[in-house]
């Protein structure tokens, strides 16, 4: 299960309100990338596919395709807010090491061995 703060709800809800395009949801992702080897990615999706997880949170929809659930199972997002600046923290159990800014990380080995290619 994947859990966003309240904080990173009320974000995701200010994203939604304030975009020019209609959104069903946020989709969360794992890409190849970023300092650690892969990388987190965010954005407001008009519909969810037909192979997604769908997690409701609060009145926020989280959309993750089959290839990204495993690297991402029991992570929580939290959205912080300070004068250094904001953005959401990742906090992942399946990341063996992270970057030092948090968006990228390198799987454990059992999570890195469920990545298939497409």
């Amino acid at each position: 299960m994947i859990t966003l703060t309240e904080k990173a709800i009320n974000a995701v809800g200010r994203f939604i309100a304030s975009s020019e395009t209609p959104s069903a949801g946020l989709r969360i992702e794992v890409t190849d990338g970023g300092c650690s080897g892969y990388q987190y990615g965010l954005k407001l999706d008009a519909e969810q596919s037909q192979e997604d997880t769908v997690i409701a949170c609060g009145e926020v929809k989280v959309f993750i395709d089959p290839i990204s659930l495993p690297m991402l199972e029991g992570m929580s997002i939290d959205f912080l807010d300070s004068i250094e600046g904001s953005g959401f923290k990742f906090t992942n159990p399946n990341a063996a090491k992270s970057c030092a800014c948090g968006a990228s990380f390198n799987p454990s080995a059992s999570a890195a061995g469920t990545k298939t290619c497409s």
